[in-house]
């Protein structure tokens, strides 16, 4: 979760040494402008963002928008990496009715963006996950709740009830805390379960987080599926592959492993009978340094070899992002970080607003690339920057 988005300019006219407009401008004087703003008229994820930072608590900032590591490398690349992508359009095809609808294990949704499980909404809005979830069911989007929500499973699903949600969550040590929540989950009506398996600890945290957020935020944190929190560390570092064999025994919920980033764990994720595999690298508040989601996604697409879908998550900021990542073989694309901008900046209405911004900028991308549907988004539509 960055702090500071990375900076463009704007393109300057040759000959009439025109100031180029930096991004960073550009945002202050929005600001500037929108104090009293309307957020039906916000116009991208970046401004979004922006409005959300101003009425954030330092630490919810920082805790939200946090990587790991000392330089947070990876969370710096899973957005550099996009841009490596360029499109290569085709023309003169009917895009007058663009359609996005997709299924994904066996629900239909009307939109191949999801929400990706996110932690403690209500530091971001009062009205924290139900609000995001009532988002979702406007524009029949796939939800995915995190274990470590602020208001409890059941209270988010109430708040949505036709809404395709799904439940994620880790396995803990001892299992009876994984089984009771993946039990509870069936019975609300959840219709998956995410297991994230790139969590074996919890690793360093940026100084700035550290002496912020640990000793001002995290102490006084209250989870709704568990109640406050405490300094024990809930994560099982000695979690295997047979962990998900147990799980499949425990539940007839379709199973999703979240946090794989290499062909050879994906492989071994087919071979124990997921149901999708979920490429990811925690948003870049894991491992610092490795490979950006959407680099790590084709070749774990052609591994699977179909045998399962494939999802990802990392970095999206734009409707175009999310083409990119369809183009390169994701079944759905997951966004964390942009929800929660929306939610800060202006409760279930500015989760909607995110949502209606990358739809549209996806459907403008499909219009430009030639594609009326899904399924005419295809992999020879995207290539590195190199052009090889």
């Amino acid at each position: 979760m960055e702090i500071n988005e990375p900076t463009s300019n704007g393109h300057a006219s040759d000959n009439n040494n025109i100031k180029a407009i930096n991004d960073d401008e550009y945002l202050s004087d929005f600001l500037r402008n929108h104090r009293d703003f309307d957020v039906d008229k916000v116009q991208s994820v970046r401004e979004i963002r922006e409005i959300a930072e101003n009425k954030l608590s330092q630490n919810a900032s920082l805790y939200y928008n946090c990587g790991s590591g000392l330089h947070e490398q990876t969370l710096l690349d899973n957005e550099l990496a996009f841009k490596q992508y360029r499109f290569r359009p085709r023309v003169l095809r009917d895009v007058a009715v663009r359609d996005m609808t997709t299924s994904v294990l066996a629900s239909k949704v009307d939109l191949p963006f999801g929400i990706s499980p996110t932690a403690l909404h209500k530091y971001a809005h009062d009205d924290a996950e139900p609000a995001v979830a009532s988002a979702a069911r406007h524009l029949n989007a796939l939800l995915v709740c995190s274990t470590f929500s602020s208001k409890s499973l059941e209270e988010i699903a109430e708040s949505a009830p036709k809404s395709i949600k799904w439940f994620q969550t880790y396995i803990f040590e001892p299992r009876d805390i994984t089984l009771n929540l993946v039990k509870r989950a069936e019975k609300a009506g959840f219709k998956a379960i995410v297991i994230t398996v790139d969590h074996p600890l919890t690793p360093k945290r940026p100084y700035k987080y550290k002496y912020t957020v640990l000793n001002n935020f995290l102490p006084e944190l209250f989870f709704g599926n568990f109640g406050m929190g405490d300094d024990t560390e809930p994560f099982n570092a000695s979690v295997t592959w047979d962990d998900i064999d147990w799980l499949r025994g425990v539940t007839a919920l379709p199973i999703v492993v979240k946090g794989v980033l290499t062909p050879d764990d994906a492989v071994i994720a087919v071979q124990h009978g997921v149901h999708g595999i979920w490429v990811s690298n925690h948003g870049g508040r894991q491992l610092d340094g490795a490979i950006a989601s959407v680099d790590a996604l084709p070749d774990i697409v052609a591994a699977v070899e179909g045998h399962c879908e494939v999802y990802v998550d990392g970095g999206v900021r734009h409707g175009y992002d999310v083409l990119k990542a369809l183009a390169l073989g994701a079944n759905m694309v997951f966004i964390g970080r942009p929800p929660i901008w929306g939610l800060a900046a202006g409760g279930e209405r500015g989760v909607r607003r995110v949502l209606e911004i990358l739809r549209d900028e996806l459907s403008e991308g499909m219009a430009l690339t030639g594609c009326a549907e899904l399924s005419d988004i295809s992999k020879e539509m995207v290539v590195k920057k190199t052009y090889r």
